[in-house]
């Protein structure tokens, strides 16, 4: 074990969101308890990598000591991983109902569920694992079942946040446990690990209810049909459009696998309530009055494949965009995916639609506590240590100047990058060492099996192209028995390019003549030669480095 013999370590395996994964470590002695287990999407530079998780390795090197995986709420970037995870090291997951629900969907589609031991909790749970019990206390955020965790060891008290906001007129009428969260704090706290995703924004966030009326207002207001996009997990705001639809006698459907799996889930479990007979399929509604229809799609982040991407591009074989429409994208866009959601929504104004869109409209709130509502977590909570958790890093550095600003030392905040371990042992805390941490790429069915040279290569195909070049020569005199064959991809059309393809050729013949008789064993020489002879050539022709494999038949 690398962990201190008697004490308190917390880590971070997936936190930043430079990296995007949440996953965090409690290990008290020798037991080990992870918390949340996300994924990310990848950006335009990780060419055809299909989702990022977290590497492990610590907690596969001590798996006889891992006790528990327990999840703080159901979002993508909490529960996303969790399949791949389970794969590697088969935990015990523990989770509020809705948020259980989305993982057996998750489990069902990679063969996990029956092999995995899945233990509903809610904010009254009490779990015990020897020296720690577990409580739990409920938050709200921009889906329902969220929970705060609660570790009590022999050192002291972790408390753990998850995400959350101060909403004191939530849609579903659960409001945050403030005068639990207040107890535990007059209990005392040790440290307190808190989500800063918006730690940067003043003030208290609004109300989701607030959304509500601005959704009623254009249901109202819509001529024809209405789409609303939005977050699938979002469930309380879809919850909203339901209402907005009842009201003005729309029937809704729906588009997008996330959305479909989201809404069969919160339905069957209580927290979406949909009238009897609203729902419709899509094919239904081609004959309806379209100031009858409301659509409620996935794709308000500018996802390629997803629903709104379809319908904007008119591709969609579900649903059109006809002038006068009306489109809600009831979201804002993650960092990184505005290029993608402004380009959507160009789309959708050369379709002529009424589109509406972005906070200012009064179609988005954050599900994230900001300066306020931070200050006011750690007022009730009175940490002696502070770890700001789930954010870049100028989001957490903002976060740590709000926690001294209510009075905790600031000797005592610690802001960890993924691997930084933080030792407590009762007396003092310190942040000296690591342990493995890092990103691991899904591609396919590889897990891992992507590294940085293959996305090197992929990434100079993209941006040079490729040129092949088939050599074939004599075995015995190792002569030219043929011109060679370049075929360019990605590099120069060939036809357009005539001369300079004879210039590689004569290049190498240049490099075949320099080996004759003397070709090798397996031409490996030869081969090198070729392709620094044409990498030269090409680069002074063209400025440009194509990728260049050169294959030689013996005959």
């Amino acid at each position: 074990m690398t962990a201190i013999e008697q004490g308190l370590s917390i880590f971070a395996l997936g936190g930043l969101n430079e990296i995007g994964k949440n996953m965090y470590v409690v290990q008290v002695e020798e037991d080990i308890f992870v918390v949340d287990c996300g994924a990310k999407f990848p950006d335009e530079s990780l060419l055809g990598i299909d989702l990022i998780i977290q590497d492990i390795s610590y907690l596969q090197e001590n798996k006889e000591h891992v006790k528990a995986l327990i999840i703080t709420h159901g979002h993508e970037d909490h529960i996303g991983g969790i399949p791949y995870f389970l794969k590697q090291l088969n935990l015990p997951v523990y989770a509020t109902d809705l948020t259980l629900g989305l993982i057996e969907i998750k489990l069902k589609e990679h063969g996990l569920l029956r092999a995995t031991e899945l233990h509903l909790i809610d904010d009254k749970s009490n779990l015990s694992f020897g020296i720690v019990n577990i409580t739990f206390f409920r938050t709200n955020h921009s889906i329902p079942d969220c929970v705060g965790i609660v570790f009590h060891t022999p050192v002291g008290v972790v408390v753990h946040t998850g995400d959350f906001k101060f909403d004191l007129t939530p849609v579903n009428n659960d409001p945050p446990d403030i005068h639990k969260m207040a107890k535990i704090g007059d209990e005392g706290v040790l440290v307190l690990l808190s989500e800063s995703t918006n730690a940067e924004r003043p003030g208290f966030n609004p109300s989701e209810m607030a959304v509500g009326s601005h959704i009623d207002e254009a249901f109202r207001n819509a001529q024809q049909k209405v789409f609303v996009s939005t977050f699938a997990s979002n469930v309380h705001r879809v919850q909203q459009v339901v209402n907005a639809a009842e009201k003005t006698g729309r029937k809704l459907v729906l588009l997008g696998r996330s959305m479909l799996n989201v809404v069969k889930v919160a339905s069957e479990l209580g927290h979406l309530v949909i009238p009897e007979g609203m729902i419709i399929e899509p094919y239904q509604m081609k004959k309806m009055d379209p100031r009858a229809v409301a659509i409620l799609c996935t794709g308000s982040q500018g996802e390629p494949l997803a629903a709104l991407s379809r319908l904007a591009s008119s591709n969609s074989r579900h649903a059109e965009v006809h002038p006068g429409d009306t489109v809600i994208l009831a979201s804002s866009p993650i960092p990184g995916n505005e290029t993608n959601v402004s380009r959507i929504i160009d789309q959708l104004f050369m379709l002529k639609a009424n589109v509406i869109y972005g906070s200012e409209e009064g179609m988005h709130v954050s599900g994230h506590a900001r300066q306020e509502e931070l200050k006011l977590m750690l007022t009730l909570m009175k940490p002696k240590y502070f770890i700001p958790i789930h954010g870049e890093y100028r989001m957490l550095y903002k976060h740590r100047q709000l926690a001294e600003s209510v009075g905790v030392e600031h000797d005592n905040i610690f802001i960890v990058k993924n691997g930084d371990v933080v030792d407590f042992d009762g007396v003092s805390a310190r942040q000296t060492r690591k342990v493995k941490a890092g990103r691991v790429f899904v591609d396919g069915l590889g897990v891992g099996d992507v590294g940085n040279m293959v996305l090197r290569d992929r990434r100079l195909l993209s941006e040079e192209g490729m040129l092949v070049i088939l050599v074939t020569v004599s075995k015995e005199t190792g002569q030219l028995l043929s011109e060679p064959d370049t075929i360019s991809r990605g590099f120069v059309y060939k036809p357009d390019a005539k001369e300079l393809i004879e210039e590689v050729n004569e290049t190498v013949h240049m490099s075949v003549d320099k080996f004759k008789g003397n070709i090798g064993s397996d031409g490996t020489v030869m081969r090198q030669e070729i392709k620094k002879s044409v990498e030269t050539l090409l680069f002074e022709r063209t400025k440009r480095r194509p990728m260049i494999l050169v294959f030689i038949i013996e005959i």
